[in-house]
């Protein structure tokens, strides 16, 4: 945790300057997904969230297909599936953020101990109570002011591996480091690909 707790620091440095160069209209975007985040993770308010989107926004997790399309779907999600299974200690660090006229792209390391379930993320999993660390891409276009559409993006199987339930030995997929390595680019690159070269056990 080291490497992300290094990264906050400069992450905020880098924010605060970026910031100086927005434009208004970029600043209200960016305002504007900051306040959604908040009432997703901090105030766990779905309504409030609701109210930051347009009525036939649509929300989809990519790598699990979760989320809704228009208010109804969106106000059963958020209220009954994503908010109250959000864990108490999650942390979200940025990465990078670009914003350019109606679209944001968010990277970040989204940080959980799988303490609860999590459908939304985990339908079906029970709790392991193992740590994870997970590089994450939100990628949010906007419509008349307020959220039309998010699309999140993050690699399930490093999620997988690090809750004990993929084998990284016999697959070319690795756990934390992933997130690891987008903290600190410095790490090593390639390992799995030396792996397969030295007779590896994922290697046939």
């Amino acid at each position: 945790m080291k490497g992300i707790q290094k990264l906050e620091s400069q992450e905020m440095k880098e924010q605060q300057s970026s910031k100086a160069r927005l434009t208004p209209a970029q600043q209200r975007l960016s305002d504007l997904w900051d306040e959604h985040v908040r009432d997703e993770f901090a105030t766990k308010d779905a309504a409030a969230a609701l109210d930051t989107m347009v009525p036939d926004a649509y929300v989809n997790h990519v790598p699990v297909l979760t989320g809704g399309v228009g208010r109804d779907q969106l106000k059963e999600f958020y209220s009954k599936h994503f908010i109250p299974n959000i864990p108490p200690d999650t942390e979200i660090v940025p990465i990078s953020r670009t914003i350019g006229s109606d679209r944001l792209v968010d990277e970040m390391i989204v940080c959980f101990t799988h303490s609860i379930e999590m459908d939304w993320m985990l339908p079906g999993i029970t709790p392991t109570g193992k740590r994870v660390e997970c590089a994450t891409v939100a990628i949010v276009q906007f419509r008349d002011g307020k959220l039309f559409n998010e699309h999140l993006y993050w690699d399930q199987a490093s999620v997988l591996v690090q809750l004990g339930l993929l084998d990284p030995s016999t697959l070319p997929i690795a756990g934390v480091e992933t997130a690891r390595k987008v903290a600190d680019p410095s790490l090593p690159s390639n390992q799995l690909m030396q792996r397969a070269e030295t007779g590896g056990r994922g290697k046939k």
